[in-house]
């Protein structure tokens, strides 16, 4: 180990950073100048996320840029990438709700390749500034505006796979998170209401109609939440499913416009929600 990177390590590791030696090999590979790297130290000592401190963030194979005050994309979100891949491997058109820094959005157009028209949207215009530096490098647009309101009305009923990934943090909650979350993103972007859903009930009870047939809604909840979001998407047309990552502590729901899209191949009764575990994203 170096001089600078065993001073780096030692400054992170007394700050109380969980991994300063990965910690400050990133930030080393980063800083252009030493008075670059000792400014990004100190505001990663200081509490800021390192992704803030970095401008970037690693997800799902691609360096996603990241801003101040806008939320992080997590690795676990890897997981609602796959199975929307997993899902619609021949979808031509994708819309990333909620999309923060559009890494859902970059990261579905990668995997898809090919022509795929790709929107985002958000309502906090920060978090639309940066997401234009991630989607337009894919052909995407962002608009900034209240979940479906900003969307060209002609992708009503055409839309293959819709990740929306919605705040679900119930509002009691928000005061739990890690300092990084609770102090350096938007509430916003963590606050889901009281029990954390009011934002997904809105997404599902317009979702069918904006949907192609056969068209997934994808997003992201916690096991507790599970089957009051699995409601929520019946009530709104959809027929659920349920996937779960043990590795990535991740539960996805996906809501179809039929019964045997999106990998739903139970039979009996359509309205029954499947489950499918995995306990690796692959």
């Amino acid at each position: 180990m170096s001089t600078a990177a065993a001073a780096v390590t030692a400054r992170l590791r007394a700050a109380g950073c969980v991994f300063p030696e990965d910690e400050a090999a990133l930030l080393l590979s980063t800083a252009r100048t030493s008075a670059e790297l000792t400014a990004m130290v100190e505001r990663r000592a200081d509490g800021h996320p390192l992704e803030h401190v970095l401008g970037w963030a690693e997800f799902s194979g691609l360096r996603i840029g990241v801003e101040p005050g806008v939320f992080v994309p997590r690795r676990r979100t890897e997981f609602l990438v796959r199975q929307a891949l997993d899902a619609r491997p021949e979808a031509t058109l994708v819309v990333d709700l909620c999309c923060g820094t559009g890494a859902v959005g970059a990261a579905l157009a990668a995997g898809l390749g090919g022509e795929v028209a790709l929107y985002a949207a958000d309502v906090d215009p920060a978090a639309v500034r940066c997401a234009r530096r991630n989607v337009e490098a894919y052909g995407g647009r962002v608009y900034e505006g209240d979940l479906f309101a900003p969307l060209p009305g002609e992708l009503r009923g055409r839309i293959g796979i819709l990740a929306a990934n919605v705040p679900y943090v119930p509002t009691g909650d928000v005061e739990l998170l890690p300092a990084e979350a609770r102090i350096h993103e938007p509430l916003v972007a963590l606050d889901g209401g009281v029990d954390g859903l009011d934002v997904l009930r809105r997404v599902t009870a317009q979702a069918r109609s904006w949907l192609a047939p056969g068209g997934c809604l994808l997003f992201e909840t916690s096991e507790r939440q599970a089957a009051a979001a699995v409601e929520a998407v019946e009530r709104g047309g959809l027929v659920p499913r349920v996937a779960t990552s043990d590795e990535w502590y991740a539960t996805v729901v996906i809501g179809s416009r039929s019964a045997r899209s999106c990998g739903d191949t139970a039979s009996g009764d359509p309205r029954s929600p499947t489950t499918s575990t995995s306990s690796a994203v692959v």
